[in-house]
């Protein structure tokens, strides 16, 4: 599978290249800093300088173009302010998505979050994050691509247990980047049925048995 990553300088993104091109995947992954190309290549992913944010949709099909999926594992990250929340957690998502079904990709994976919901009220920066983040989880329900969307509780750093509980209603708790990052892999199969939107968390079960049981 050929597949891009948007947000490709992020934890979650450089796991998942690890883990896509030890298994035989071609992997792309989009960066805003030049200097970052090295780490993406350390990961075995081949950089695409693209901003993600600012470019037209144009030039970001022209950037993934011949992949077969995409991720989007980018954000707007903790230390930012409303607008870019708008800009790259919700904007970013949908213009990813316009570029892949301009391509043709055939699948469309999303990092979301727990929580994540449109009509989500408050105005604290996390709020706006969390409407966010759920107009883009609603954008791609709508769109005709297949997808998947992930939604992972509260992100450590620990190591992979590969181990988690997944569901539409599994509790906040926490999980490993790592395990993440594995839990994306396996939606990257061809064996993966599209359409889902899920919670994942730390837990008991293999992850192929706990998406298994979705």
């Amino acid at each position: 599978m050929n597949v891009a990553i948007a947000g490709g300088h992020g934890k979650i993104a450089l796991l998942l290249s690890e883990l896509l091109s030890a298994r035989g995947d071609q992997v792309s992954g989009l960066i805003r800093k030049a200097e970052q190309r090295e780490d993406l290549r350390a990961a075995g992913a081949e950089p695409l300088v693209c901003d993600l944010e600012h470019e037209d949709v144009q030039i970001v099909a022209d950037a993934i173009s011949g992949c077969d999926a995409v991720v989007f594992a980018a954000g707007a990250g903790p230390g930012s302010g409303p607008e870019r929340k708008e800009t790259v957690d919700y904007g970013g998502a949908v213009k990813l998505l316009e570029a892949a079904e301009m391509v043709g990709a055939g699948r469309y994976v999303i990092v979301s979050s727990m929580g994540a919901d449109p009509d989500h009220e408050g105005e604290e920066n996390f709020d706006v994050y969390l409407r966010a983040k759920g107009r883009a989880d609603a954008a791609v329900e709508a769109a005709a691509i297949p997808h998947v969307i992930v939604r992972p509780g509260m992100l450590t750093d620990e190591e992979p247990t590969g181990k988690v509980e997944a569901g539409p209603e599994v509790g906040r708790a926490e999980i490993s980047r790592a395990d993440v990052a594995a839990v994306l892999a396996a939606c990257l199969t061809d064996e993966w049925p599209e359409g889902r939107t899920f919670n994942v968390v730390a837990g008991d079960a293999p992850i192929a048995q706990a998406l298994a049981e979705l």
